[in-house]
């Protein structure tokens, strides 16, 4: 799994695999889902992550290098 997180944008970024990734569906506003060819999550974008998470998360860890 790699996560990374982009304060600039304020987008967190989790790959949980590295399968191709097929389709992508936005399933409640900010949060989209990739799939790949059998339909299994590959994926997860939260877009303005610090309005859905908690407040204290540490996201600065995931600040891509």
């Amino acid at each position: 799994m790699k996560s990374r997180y982009d304060a600039e944008t304020d987008a967190l970024y989790v790959r949980f695999t590295e399968t191709p990734i097929v389709e992508s569906e936005e399933v409640r506003p900010g949060i989209v889902l990739d799939f790949d060819a059998e339909g299994r999550i590959v994926a997860l974008e939260i877009l303005d992550a610090t309005a859905h998470l908690a407040r204290g998360a540490d996201l600065a860890a995931l600040t891509a290098a």
